[in-house]
C-alpha cells in the first residue's frame, strides 16, 4: 500500500522582495485508498502544500521531509515525482498551444507506464473515460486547455487522473468555478478512481459543497500554515455551520 508521509514541512516563498514562510510545520500521512480533505480559508497554505509536493520552483522547502513509499520525494525532479505516482490537478490548468489532448494524454501515459500504450486499447480507454465525463470526442483533437471553459479544463484534469492512475492524487480546488452539473460530473470521476481503492486522494477546498459528492475519510483544517484540527467527515459539517473564524481569530493567516 502506497503511503505519502509529510513530516514537519516548512515552506517559504519570495514575495514583495521578502522571504515569507507559508507552511510552518505540516504533518500528514495519506495512504492508498484514503481520502483526506484539506480545508481552510484563502491564504492559509492549502495550495502551497499542493504545489510544494508537486515540485513547483516558486516554493522553497526549508525544513521537513516528504516520502512516498519510503522514497525521498524532495530529491526528485517534477517528472520523477509524477512517475513515482504523484498527480496534481491544478486549480488553474494551463493552456498548452500546439499540443493536442490526445497526444498529451498518450505521451503522459507512456512516461508513467514506461512504454507506449497499445493504440487499439488506448483509443478505447480514452473514449470510455471521455464518455464517463460527458466530454465530446472532438476534445481529443483540440489543443490542451486552449479555449476550454473552466468546467472543460477541470474535466480534462479528471480525465488525466482516470487514465494515469496515480498512487496519490492531489486535487487543488477542483470545485473552483464549476456549476452544479459540472461539479457532479467531476465528482463522479473522482469517485470512480477512489472506488478502485488504489489511489490516495488529497482534496483541497475551502467549500463544503464538493464534500456532498466526495465523502472524505478525514478532514484537516488549515490555518496560518499549519493543521489546526483533524477529524472525520463530521468536521466538515461543523465548518459549514461555524466557518473558520474560530481558527483564524487571534492569528494571522499565511
Amino acid at each position: 500500500m502506497a503511503t505519502l508521509e509529510i513530516r514537519d514541512l516548512h515552506v517559504t516563498v519570495e514575495a514583495d522582495n521578502a522571504t515569507k514562510e507559508i507552511l510552518k510545520g505540516v504533518d500528514l500521512t495519506v495512504k492508498q485508498g484514503e481520502t483526506h480533505a484539506i480545508m481552510g480559508p484563502n491564504g492559509s497554505g492549502k495550495s502551497t502544500l499542493a504545489y510544494s509536493l508537486a515540485g513547483h520552483p516558486k516554493y522553497t522547502i526549508t525544513e521537513g521531509t516528504v516520502t512516498l513509499d519510503g522514497e525521498d520525494v524532495l530529491e526528485m525532479s517534477v517528472d520523477e515525482r509524477a512517475r513515482a505516482g504523484l498527480f496534481l490537478a491544478m486549480q488553474y490548468p494551463v493552456e498548452v498551444p500546439g499540443v493536442s489532448v490526445s497526444n498529451f494524454l498518450r505521451t503522459s501515459a507512456t512516461a508513467i507506464r514506461g512504454e507506449a500504450p497499445k493504440l487499439r486499447t488506448w483509443v478505447k480507454e480514452v473514449k470510455e473515460a471521455m464518455q464517463n465525463l460527458n466530454m465530446d470526442p472532438s476534445f481529443a483533437e483540440r489543443n490542451v486547455n486552449e479555449g476550454f471553459s473552466g468546467g472543460e479544463k477541470k474535466r480534462h484534469e479528471i480525465l488525466q487522473l482516470e487514465l494515469l492512475k496515480p498512487k496519490i492524487a492531489i486535487l487543488d480546488e477542483t470545485d473552483s468555478g464549476l456549476d452544479v452539473d459540472a461539479l457532479r460530473v467531476v465528482s463522479e470521476g473522482v469517485n470512480r478512481v477512489r472506488g478502485t481503492g488504489e489511489v490516495g486522494t488529497l482534496l483541497i477546498t475551502h467549500y463544503t459543497r464538493i464534500l456532498r459528492y466526495i465523502k472524505p475519510d478525514y478532514v484537516h483544517v488549515f490555518s496560518a500554515g499549519r493543521i489546526a484540527e483533524s477529524g472525520g467527515a463530521e468536521l466538515a459539517d461543523k465548518l459549514e455551520e461555524e466557518g473558520y473564524e474560530a481558527y483564524t481569530k487571534g492569528g494571522v493567516s499565511a
